[in-house]
């Protein structure tokens, strides 16, 4: 089953990552992935953990430079409807690596807490939600702030440029959040933060899911 892996990868990031890295690394658990995923899974996901080893000596600009693209680079963009049969569906990292494909919502999460796992504080990346205006869609973006109250910066795999908020004209910001709260979007993506909300419905129904240890529904 998937219910060890997915307990391991997400929830545990937010307070402990190494010690989630170390874990994932057992024998066993790297066999789990491949009887999962198979061996092209098993090595987008021994790739990740070598990327993060190779990682952590970086600058905190290097790091976000890395990450975005790396992920660009390895997963495939496909709808959650073609991927888990599901109008909207979170992926946790492992899953996205494991099967090598994911929405726009998959490749924020994933980036978002590889930076966590590299030590970029939460406080400087937040998962946002904008409308795609050369397309006129929704669509969901990772943004970084190099330091408090200034523009951030956009990692998208729409665009894999990283490029600061106010230049991406094609770029509606609605809200943003991450684990420690959600912010309306205003003022070029710095926003006020909104009081007494954790975060979107479904960034809590994916943690809850993993905390309850349901197992994902990957349909593949």
């Amino acid at each position: 089953m998937r219910l060890g892996l997915c307990i391991i990868i997400l929830l545990p990031f937010i307070v402990y990552a190494q010690d989630t890295l170390r874990f994932l690394r057992n024998n066993d658990n790297v066999a789990r992935a491949k009887q999962h995923y198979g061996d092209q899974g098993q090595s987008r996901i021994n790739n990740w953990l070598t990327f993060i080893d190779n990682s952590t000596d970086k600058s905190e600009w290097q790091k976000v430079h890395l990450v975005n693209d790396f992920f660009n680079k390895h997963i495939t963009y496909k709808t959650d409807g073609a991927l888990w049969q599901q109008q909207d569906y979170w992926a946790t990292p492992l899953e996205t690596l494991g099967v090598g494909m994911g929405d726009c919502e998959d490749y924020v999460i994933a980036k978002y807490f590889t930076l966590i796992a590299l030590g970029v504080p939460k406080n400087k990346i937040r998962l946002m939600y904008v409308r795609q205006l050369s397309v006129d869609q929704p669509h969901m973006v990772l943004i970084y702030f190099e330091q408090a109250n200034h523009i951030p910066f956009v990692l998208d795999n729409f665009n894999p440029k990283l490029i600061r908020a106010d230049k991406r004209k094609d770029l509606s910001p609605i809200y943003s959040f991450n684990g420690e709260g959600l912010w309306l979007a205003k003022s070029k993506g710095l926003g006020n933060r909104v009081k007494n909300s954790s975060g979107v419905s479904a960034w809590n129904a994916m943690l809850k899911r993993i905390e309850q240890g349901e197992l994902a529904r990957n349909k593949l």
